[in-house]
């Protein structure tokens, strides 16, 4: 019977790598502890090795996004745009007096 599929969180990812690079147990018996496949403690492995160097790096990129003044600045902005497009709307929709 096949299981379903399961997300691992980045926690257990780096503790079963660890454990992994450690060598003080086969692939198959963390597999086995561990409940993952073979391949996948493998692949996490083979990541924890390649990145390792970025938790020492001191030129880190952190992903940025827009600041939150920016946020509320386009808030405002949509706001604006929503009153004046409703209002015309409105004035749109409602019938005329001159016929």
């Amino acid at each position: 019977m096949k299981r379903p599929k399961r997300n691992h969180g980045a926690g257990f990812k780096a503790k079963v790598a660890l454990k992994a690079n450690k060598e003080e147990q086969t692939i198959v018996e963390l597999s086995e502890h561990f409940e993952v496949h073979p391949n996948q403690i493998t692949e996490w492995k083979k990541q924890l090795l390649e990145r390792a160097e970025e938790v020492f790096s001191k030129d880190r990129k952190t992903p940025e996004g827009p600041s939150i003044k920016e946020l509320h600045a386009k808030i405002g902005q949509r706001d604006m745009e929503n009153d004046f497009l409703s209002v015309a709307l409105g004035r749109i929709a409602e019938p005329s007096a001159k016929k």
